[in-house]
């Protein structure tokens, strides 16, 4: 899905308070830090250029990871319409922004954000961007370690936040996370190594709570990936002109990898499968690596299984397989 043009309009609205020079030195930093993994904590976010720097550069990646996410819960999901939205470690609103385009039943919103200047930036997008859902949202400035007393919501997200805490601190979040949600529970991390394995421990502690996994595995299981594997997805987002412009890219678009895990109280239905890689395409068959109730399978599909092999010709990395 892409960014709401609305967003791009007021991010780039944003943008134009600042000379080209310095937003082009602001993101190349911003860059580096990721890629040197120093943005984990997100101390490198110390100014109102850093802050619009990372909703430039960073905020239309997540975005599209989120809205990945969030499509793939509102598929999955059986229960009653979700009409309450926590979002714990907002930033600037992104997955907030992200739940509001595939929820159209949201009526109100909490953020909770640490960053008084996020909070700010926030606060302005969503007025400028003309989202209704944001901008009548409830922001709250607090410590994610210590977040206050909340009511609970019908659907809880906490999007490329916990990453930045130690684990035993992430694992006391969700807990909390998980006492205010009222239906759905959706965690979001960056694709790596680091991002599935916090996920891969937080799903154990959900599921020990009572926690059932609507997406993206297909079974309460323990993962069965092996040690050095991990979990994780792609989603491409179109560069807007200014994005292509700060990121130095050469193509208009650009691919997220994700990790996340999504748990509702009761009320969903799990896939029958998981294709966890890029299907494997040949002239008489194609090969699916599945996640699967029974564990891990490389499926072939070849061409005289008529219906299995139109769906598994324009099957792609992270859908759900149900065999055709």
């Amino acid at each position: 899905m892409p960014l709401p043009s609305s967003l791009q309009r007021a991010i780039e609205q944003e943008a134009g308070r600042y000379s080209a020079k310095d937003l082009n030195q602001a993101a190349a930093g911003l860059s580096a830090a990721y890629r040197a993994g120093e943005a984990e904590s997100g101390a490198f976010i110390t100014s109102d250029l850093h802050r619009l720097a990372y909703a430039a550069v960073r905020l239309p990646a997540t975005f599209a990871a989120a809205c990945a996410v969030m499509e793939e819960v509102r598929q999955r999901w059986s229960g009653p319409p979700l009409a309450s939205l926590l979002d714990m470690g907002a930033g600037p609103g992104t997955a907030a922004w992200a739940a509001a385009a595939v929820f159209a039943e949201l009526d109100s919103a909490t953020l909770f954000e640490a960053d008084e200047g996020l909070i700010a930036l926030g606060k302005r997008l969503a007025q400028a961007g003309e989202q209704r859902l944001l901008a009548a949202a409830q922001w709250v400035r607090g410590d994610l370690r210590a977040p206050p007393a909340l009511a609970p919501h019908d659907l809880v997200v906490s999007s490329y936040a916990l990453g930045e805490l130690r684990e035993e601190e992430a694992s006391e979040v969700v807990r909390a996370a998980w006492a205010l949600t009222g239906q759905v529970l959706v965690l979001l991390e960056p694709g790596t190594v680091r991002g599935f394995g916090l996920l891969r421990r937080l799903r154990e502690h959900l599921i020990g709570a009572g926690g059932q996994v609507l997406a993206p595995c297909p079974h309460q299981a323990a993962c069965p990936l092996p040690a050095g594997d991990w979990c994780h997805f792609p989603a491409r987002l179109e560069r807007s002109r200014l994005h292509q412009r700060l990121k130095d890219g050469a193509l208009g678009y650009e691919d997220e990898k994700y990790a996340y895990v999504a748990v509702a109280r009761q009320g969903g239905l799990a896939a029958p499968a998981r294709i966890l890689r890029h299907p494997l395409r040949h002239a008489g068959h194609t090969e699916l690596p599945l996640c699967t109730p029974a564990g891990l399978q490389r499926l072939t599909v070849t061409r005289s299984q008529k219906g299995a092999w139109k769906e598994a010709r324009k099957a792609v990395w992270g859908d759900e397989w149900r065999g055709g």
